[in-house]
């Protein structure tokens, strides 16, 4: 059996910033890897759940110049878990407004779970300025998907964390969750704030790994984590990411032409591969790789192993 890759050594930003992309919001961006190398912008999750080191090592430094960002409202870009002006539209405004800084014609588009989403946003938006794209945990933003983490479905599979999340909301509250949520998100009080974010972020945190991950679970449960994760979150599932009915998979047609790879875990509770499945008929040409012992992050071997592969082949590597 051939062995599987792992992420590369841990690398530091060989420059980094902020961008005004106005709204009263600032993007903290850093860049990684070689100056002049294959450009990458790195797309995180969530939405709202900033980059980490981890994240710059999918790509090998030396053939690559990665461009990461925290998203409007999350991580270091400011004001922090603001939703004025937060919408899937103006993150994808503001992939251009850091591809014009960097000055590139066009880059390696690379995000999972949200992330992919927003690259596919953006993708079909500017086919252009996208040479390929790497995605991981497809997520469409489709009803479907809404309440298979929010109704039905998930629930199944983890019901005792299900009885957990739905129990923080009033009993009358309880049919509309992402409503009940919202309304607790948003409260006055910081401390129902808080453990509403953290409950939200919790449920999250148990679907999105095929075993336990005890360290993880602590990471997305951290205030400043969970409060931005889950007042993002929350407000774009309830705006349904400002998609029309289908529209990913309506515009996939804009895809064609562009290289790519998706990363898809078998077990993936968060983002089930009926997703990924339905993205692979509109774009046959995508290499679609179901994973069979893994879940949803990218720390699993078996998505570490598929992305860095992915990565050093749009690289030229061998």
């Amino acid at each position: 059996m051939t062995e599987r890759r792992t992420l590369y050594p841990p690398i530091e930003p060989y420059a980094s910033g902020t961008l005004d992309v106005g709204d009263g919001h600032s993007l903290y961006w850093e860049r990684c890897g070689t100056p002049g190398a294959k450009p990458v912008v790195f797309l995180h999750g969530g939405p709202g759940g900033g980059c980490s080191p981890d994240h710059r090592r999918q790509f090998d430094p030396a053939l690559y110049d990665i461009l990461l960002f925290d998203q409007r409202g999350c991580g270091k870009s400011t004001p922090f878990a603001n939703l004025d002006h937060n919408t899937t539209w103006d993150l994808v405004a503001d992939i251009e407004r850091l591809r014009e800084m960097c000055g590139y014609e066009k880059w390696m588009v690379f995000g999972g779970s949200w992330g992919s989403t927003l690259s596919l946003a953006y993708a079909e938006t500017h086919p252009e300025r996208a040479s390929e794209l790497v995605l991981r945990g497809i997520f469409l933003g489709s009803q479907s998907e809404y309440d298979w983490l929010y109704r039905y479905g998930a629930s199944e599979l983890y019901p005792e964390e299900w009885d957990a999340f739905r129990n923080h909301v009033p009993e009358d509250q309880r049919g509309d969750l992402l409503a009940a949520y919202g309304d607790l998100l948003l409260s006055e009080d910081k401390d129902t704030r808080v453990a509403a974010a953290k409950a939200w972020s919790r449920w999250e945190g148990v679907t999105v790994t095929l075993l336990p991950d005890p360290e993880m679970l602590a990471d997305f449960t951290d205030e400043a984590h969970a409060v931005a994760c889950a007042r993002i979150e929350n407000h774009y599932f309830r705006h349904d990411c400002w998609f029309e009915s289908g529209q990913l998979l309506r515009d996939a047609a804009k895809l064609r032409g562009i290289p790519g790879v998706i990363v898809q875990g078998r077990h993936d509770c968060c983002t089930p591969p009926a997703a990924a499945w339905a993205l692979k008929q509109v774009w046959p040409e995508v290499d679609l790789q179901i994973v069979p012992d893994a879940s949803h992050l990218f720390s699993e071997p078996g998505i570490t192993d598929g992305l860095v592969r992915a990565t050093d082949r749009f690289a030229g590597k061998a």
